[in-house]
């Protein structure tokens, strides 16, 4: 099974959602990633500084699938 394409998940969270994480950020997404979507989410949202409680629910869906649609990849 190949790696998830990292760089294309974070592309899309910032091109297409507007969600654009530094370095640091994008790996604490990543490391939250094995303890499911919803976390991964969430640490979408604290690495942006953003409390997740305040985010659109459509936002977060998007989100998630993101992320879900590109660590599934392989």
């Amino acid at each position: 099974m190949a790696d998830p394409d990292y760089d294309a998940m974070f592309a899309e969270l910032c091109v297409k959602l507007g969600v654009c994480l530094h370095p640091k950020g994008q790996a604490r997404v990543i490391a939250a990633l094995p303890n499911g979507y919803d976390a991964a989410m969430r640490a979408v949202f604290a690495a942006e500084g953003t409390d997740p409680g305040s985010i659109p629910g459509d936002l977060k869906r998007a989100v998630r699938d993101c992320l879900k649609a590109h660590a599934t990849a392989g």
